[in-house]
């Protein structure tokens, strides 16, 4: 993933009025939606279970871009002192429990479903399909790993011109080959666009998911950190 580039903090679910917020206490979840939690502390400490004494995990806020750190909650009840999320961390697909009081809660009713196959892309509102896209996807030496991911940060890099073209999501996911993409010492996976439009459609990247670039402008605009990721292989 890109190893450069600035924070969007319009991304954020602060920003967003079709992005519903609310206090840590029981409220309803919209159709479809999905519980999103933003760190209100420096420090989240994730736990493999309440009652452990010990954390597994302590995760800084913001991250290393400026990102305000952010979680999505594993499951629809957000309500109590304790909170299971969905961590930016490998393996892929690690869960923890968090502190409901180092968070502050919103809701969004958009998801990404990505076909790898099909090599296509959609963006749903509830049942609503908003946007559908073809893509290019990882090549069979660095596949795109299959999973059900969230979106951790939206960078904008210094060069709109690159492979990553003007945006890129990173994920809460990594690949399962590579430990560094273009230096960022992780493996991070992404959805970015790019600056060769015959790749769209192909198995060519190192894992990362690439859409035109008038598609991930018009991505950029609406979807929020938070938002879950869902990659069929």
């Amino acid at each position: 993933m890109v190893a450069a580039g600035s924070l969007l903090g319009a991304c954020t679910t602060a920003d967003r009025p079709d992005i519903v917020a609310h206090p840590n206490d029981k409220t309803a979840l919209l159709p479809g939606a999905s519980w999103i939690a933003t760190a209100a502390v420096p420090v989240v400490d994730a736990f493999a279970d309440p009652k452990d004494a010990t954390p597994t995990d302590h995760l800084t806020n913001p991250d290393e871009y400026g990102t305000p750190l952010t979680f999505l909650v594993d499951t629809n009840d957000a309500d109590g002192k304790w909170l299971p999320v969905m961590l930016p961390v490998r393996p892929n697909g690690t869960r923890a429990w968090i502190h409901a009081s180092d968070v502050t809660l919103a809701q969004t009713q958009y998801r990404i479903n990505v076909e790898l196959t099909a090599h296509t892309l959609k963006v749903m509102s509830d049942d609503d399909v908003v946007l559908t896209t073809q893509v290019g996807v990882g090549k069979d030496s660095t596949p795109t790993p299959g999973g059900t991911y969230y979106i951790k940060e939206l960078l904008e890099p210094p060069n709109p011109d690159t492979v990553y073209g003007p945006y890129v999501f990173g994920l809460s996911g990594f690949s399962n080959v590579l430990t560094s993409m273009n230096g960022d010492g992780q493996g991070v996976i992404g959805i970015h666009g790019n600056n060769d439009p015959s790749s769209i459609g192909q198995n060519v990247s190192h894992g990362c998911i690439r859409v035109p670039n008038d598609v991930i402008t018009r991505m950029a605009t609406f979807l929020p950190l938070g938002t879950p990721v869902d990659i069929l292989e």
